[in-house]
């Protein structure tokens, strides 16, 4: 984050919170985390992970499927 953060000037304080607040909203809800078996901490957080995980598995599986073909 402070890579990210400081290649910009922040001319008013607000400017530098909203950023920082941009920052946290896209790592909590949109980027994966490798530590979280590639999940969102939001779907971990909200318990979405176990539902996600099946679905993932069985494209997997459907797509080896599809492969062997």
């Amino acid at each position: 984050m402070k890579n990210r953060v400081l290649l910009e000037n922040y001319v008013l304080p607000g400017d530098l919170e909203r950023q920082i607040g941009a920052f946290v909203d896209h790592d909590n809800n949109l980027r994966y985390h490798e530590s979280l078996a590639n999940l969102t901490p939001a779907d971990v957080y909200h318990s979405r992970g176990a539902k996600i995980l099946k679905m993932r598995e069985e494209i997997k599986k459907q797509t080896i499927r599809q492969r062997r073909l």
